[in-house]
């Protein structure tokens, strides 16, 4: 049986640091200097998110602190400046937030945070209540599964499905999630399809195949 990929409920912390549309600025930079993120989620009602406070936006105060703003610098960068005169985080959030579904694969989660250039999204249900936060550290959390559990996935859902007949000739090794593929196979043409299933396997860092075709 094929092992179920992992999910963002796989690896999300689910203990989750938020704060109301009218908490003001102070309180805003206060929770994130002590439960030390650099992002808190926006949330009203049931925990619905409605958009995200960053250092960045908090820091467009700074960044306009020593100079009052012009017409055309306000022309030009509208939402900076706006951001940069308010106090309160639904002026401060971006919004709507991005976020992702618990379900969603890891690399649906890392596309996601690679288009939007963010750091971390919050986790929502179907009905945009929040469930917990990924960041980029937890999606690289499966690279720390234990060689043996590694090895064991691919000798299970790989060697063993796509070479039923010959999977006593093939040796599986994971050394630091680095997968060697050793021995003889009947067939040369699934040859490059274990390969390429071998590095599917969550956690695996690389795949070095030696595999061989049986010359009887």
């Amino acid at each position: 049986m094929t092992s179920r990929p992992f999910t963002v409920a796989d690896v999300m912390t689910k203990k989750v640091v938020a704060v109301l549309p009218g908490a003001d600025f102070k309180e805003i930079v206060t929770t994130m200097q002590r439960w030390k993120v650099t992002a808190v989620p926006v949330v009203e009602g049931e925990g619905r998110v409605v958009g995200v406070v960053s250092e960045a936006d908090l820091l467009l105060k700074e960044e306009f602190h020593e100079h009052r703003l012009g017409l055309i610098e306000q022309m030009r960068r509208p939402e900076a400046t706006a951001k940069a005169g308010s106090s309160r985080a639904e002026n401060l959030m971006t919004s709507p937030a991005v976020t992702v579904a618990s379900d969603a694969s890891l690399p649906q989660a890392a596309r996601l945070m690679a288009t939007h250039r963010v750091k971390r999204l919050p986790v929502v249900d179907r009905h945009g209540a929040i469930q917990g936060i990924v960041s980029r550290s937890d999606l690289l959390k499966v690279f720390l599964r234990p060689d043996d559990d590694l090895a064991a996935e691919v000798r299970r859902d790989v060697v063993e499905r796509l070479f039923p007949l010959s999977q006593r000739g093939v040796d599986v090794r994971v050394d630091a999630g680095v997968v060697t593929l050793s021995g003889t196979v009947r067939d040369s043409e699934l040859i490059p399809v274990a390969a390429r299933l071998a590095g599917a396997v969550e956690g695996v860092v690389d795949v070095r195949c030696g595999l061989t075709v049986d010359a009887e």
